[in-house]
């Protein structure tokens, strides 16, 4: 019940009191009798809202914004709607990193190329059913480090993930290699990827072969066609990349390593599977079989 009055204080200004008492189901009085209160009750809960908001945003590596903060604070016992959050942090001048347009890196293939067998349907119903791949480029003092990484469609977690100067075949193989042996592949499993010379190669494909994986290709510059894979690079360049400067591939390829593993696989709260972290969906799988609910 306080959570909706403090919803519609955040809100009195942008919409009738009396309107917004009756969407959310109670009483004008009751609102007014809360809102008239002495402040101190209601002070002492947004002093230890502002403290928790700075203190998650600050683990968050600044990234977080309202909605992800709100999630945090309610699964931490702390039920905060999104506009309370978004006010807090306005008041804090706390503001998250903002997203960039993502560019393409990979050059069409001329070889003949697998079925696409995802047609943008990035869902699964366990592990290791469905994988994606792609690259990106990072720009460092010494020249570009190339990043190839393979995402599971069920819990999101990188699986994979290789760096190189180069983009050859076995930038892909190695980042494969490496999701391969920390899944359990689902037989009949899919990876999907767009139509880069390295994922239409041979050498490729034999190692898909190998595992019992089928290939799947998107078409060619339809950013949609393998938007899992280019979601979570956007999100790596506004997150981490865009807001450093690397003198050599070195400091970026440990970087990068560390904002996967420790943060984006363990800490960050995925949107897409109901603010909960990729870690945690995929433990929950393979602990009880049970999957997580659709975000609403």
């Amino acid at each position: 019940m306080i959570d909706k009055f403090e919803l519609i204080a955040a809100e009195k200004d942008n919409y009738p009191i009396r309107k917004m008492c009756q969407w959310l189901v109670v009483s004008t009085s009751g609102f007014y009798d809360w809102y008239q209160r002495p402040v101190s009750s209601r002070t002492r809960r947004h002093t230890t809202l502002d403290t928790q908001v700075r203190a998650l945003f600050a683990a968050s590596r600044q990234t977080y914004g309202a909605r992800r903060i709100a999630a945090a604070l309610t699964a931490s016992g702390q039920p905060t709607s999104v506009p309370l959050a978004r006010r807090i942090m306005r008041r804090a001048g706390l503001k998250a990193c903002q997203p960039r347009a993502y560019r393409r890196t990979t050059i069409p293939g001329q070889a003949p190329v697998p079925t696409d067998h995802v047609r943008r349907d990035f869902t699964a119903t366990r592990p290791g059913a469905k994988l994606v791949g792609d690259i990106t480029y990072v720009r460092t003092g010494e020249g570009w480090l190339y990043l190839a990484t393979v995402i599971d469609c069920y819990s999101r977690k990188v699986l994979g993930w290789s760096m190189a100067s180069h983009m050859r075949t076995e930038l892909v193989v190695d980042a494969f290699t490496m999701a391969a042996s920390r899944t359990t592949l689902a037989p009949n499993a899919v990876f999907h990827s767009d139509r880069g010379t390295q994922y239409t190669s041979d050498a490729y494909h034999r190692t898909l072969a190998r595992h019992g994986v089928r290939p799947s290709v998107g078409a060619t510059g339809v950013c949609w066609d393998n938007s899992a894979a280019e979601s979570f690079f956007g999100t790596l360049k506004n997150e981490l990349v865009y807001r450093e400067i690397y003198l050599t591939r070195r400091a970026a390829r440990s970087a990068i390593a560390e904002y996967i593993e420790v943060f984006y696989n363990r800490q960050r709260l995925h949107s897409t599977l109901g603010y909960h972290t990729p870690e945690h969906v995929e433990r929950l799988y393979l602990t009880s079989r049970t999957s997580i609910p659709e975000a609403a």
